[in-house]
């Protein structure tokens, strides 16, 4: 039996700074429940089919870039709307093919319950198949930031890592990452929210635009 899925919003859809929907679903790893990670980071993935060339190329990129994600508390999980059996031949075929064993597991949502909760299936492009969808989901189950792609684009997984790291420096320092951002660079200091703060910020040593863009080094 499947848990239910709770409740997004009266639209139907899920949002961020919302709890993601918990589940159970069937993997290539056995059955997983999402509040099985309570205290990690979870990177939630879906790919539109098995045995497809963009996804397998994704896939590989997972998999190779799997022990980062590992070094900053993240568990990944991949989703498409094929059985397990499908799922454990083609890891198998790309362990075969190309010396890549994908370590992570991958849901089989043939009944879309998955799928439908996160709002992965976009009627305009499929009825039937998920498309490239990203969750960033923090250790208290809440969805931090959501990134969508069509069929025909893959993704990028130095830009997937820096969504993590920004997402985990703001929750340790307190502070928000500028355009282009990258560990290491200058971080943005919140803007004062009164005028006797506004006027003071400006000589409190930090590297500032105006007294509403600050930056700081860390």
């Amino acid at each position: 039996m499947h848990d239910e899925v709770s409740v997004i919003s009266p639209q139907g859809i899920l949002s961020i700074g919302m709890p993601a929907p918990d589940f159970e679903a069937v993997t290539t790893h056995g059955k997983i429940k999402l509040s099985q990670y309570k205290g990690k980071w979870v990177v939630l993935f879906s790919h539109p089919s098995d045995f497809t060339p963009v996804c397998t190329t994704e896939f590989i990129a997972f998999a190779e870039r799997y022990e980062d994600f590992k070094k900053r508390n993240v568990e990944i999980i991949g989703l498409s709307i094929d059985s397990v059996y499908s799922h454990i031949a083609w890891a198998r075929s790309i362990q075969e093919k190309t010396g890549c064993r994908i370590p992570f597991p991958i849901i089989a949502d043939l009944d879309m319950r998955v799928a439908k909760a996160f709002n992965m299936i976009h009627p305009a492009m499929s009825e039937t198949s998920a498309v490239r969808a990203v969750f960033f989901i923090d250790p208290n189950r809440i969805l931090r930031a959501m990134v969508y792609y069509p069929q025909t684009t893959g993704r990028n997984m130095d830009e997937l890592l820096r969504i993590v790291d920004s997402l985990q420096i703001v929750d340790k320092e307190k502070v928000a990452t500028p355009a282009n951002w990258r560990p290491g660079d200058a971080v943005i200091v919140p803007a004062p929210n009164t005028q006797e703060g506004a006027e003071k910020r400006l000589n409190e040593g930090y590297e500032c635009m105006d007294w509403y863009l600050c930056k700081k080094k860390l």
